[in-house]
Order: C-alpha cells, then sequence, then structure tokens
C-alpha cells in the first residue's frame, strides 16, 4: 500500500476517534447539561483536537513532523480554529439564520456537514503546512 492511501486511511482512523469524542461531548453538553450549541460545539472541537493532534502526531504524519513540537502544536491548534470556524459557520447559518434548531438539524450542520468540510481542510493543511519535514541545514 502507498505512503498516500495508509496516510490517508490512518488520518480517517485518527479522525473517527477525535469525531467520536467531538460528537460525544457535544451532545453530552448540549442535550444532556442544557449548555448552548455553540459553547458545546467549540467545547467538543478543544477536546477532540488534543486527540487529533496526538495521533496525528505519533501516527499519521510521523514522517513529516520535522518542526519543534511547540511550533507544530500551535499550527495545529491554528489549523483546527480555522477547522472550527467553519463547523460553527454551518451550525450558526442552520441554527440561527435557517431557523432549524432542533437537535437533528444541529447535529447534521455542525457534526455532519461542518465536519465533513472541515476535514478536507485540515488534511490537506497538516500534510502541506503544519507537518513538514525539517529544513536541511545550510552549510
Amino acid at each position: 500500500m502507498s505512503g498516500a492511501v495508509q496516510r490517508l486511511g490512518s488520518f480517517a482512523a485518527v479522525g473517527t476517534l477525535a469525531f467520536l469524542v467531538d460528537i460525544s461531548v457535544y451532545n453530552i453538553l448540549a442535550a444532556g447539561c442544557g449548555v448552548g450549541p455553540i459553547t458545546s460545539k467549540v467545547s467538543s472541537v478543544a477536546l477532540a483536537t488534543g486527540v487529533s493532534w496526538l495521533g496525528s502526531h505519533y501516527v499519521t504524519f510521523r514522517q513529516f513532523a520535522g518542526r519543534p513540537k511547540r511550533e507544530e502544536a500551535l499550527l495545529f491548534g491554528l489549523t483546527n480554529l480555522m477547522g472550527l470556524g467553519i463547523a460553527a459557520a454551518c451550525l450558526f447559518v442552520s441554527h440561527y439564520v435557517l431557523g432549524l434548531t432542533g437537535p437533528l438539524a444541529d447535529n447534521i450542520s455542525g457534526n455532519v456537514i461542518g465536519v465533513l468540510l472541515g476535514n478536507v481542510f485540515r488534511y490537506v493543511a497538516y500534510r502541506f503546512f503544519v507537518f513538514r519535514p525539517a529544513a536541511p541545514a545550510h552549510m
């Protein structure tokens, strides 16, 4: 199996785990604890981001992890904030603009459409921006 196909499969597995964390925490907060949809989404994505960074750094993009960990984690976090913005925008439009305020509509807009669009963005950003081999030293 080629490296790119393995990487995509690993990205999907790590993403699936992070997604399960995201959707579980979101629903616990929004449905179980009565926290608002945007706050619930921000909280669930923050936790899922930690899971995703661990899997991305140590499994999916390990051969590209050449940056200092602090720099990589910062870029990873910024990339995920942008991905969160995509998911939150989908949820905002559905919930507040279109008036689709039920739990099913919130889950479809934030956890299906938003996560799908955010993941496409994340994969490209991780592969070509966040996880890059260390630059060779100039002599």
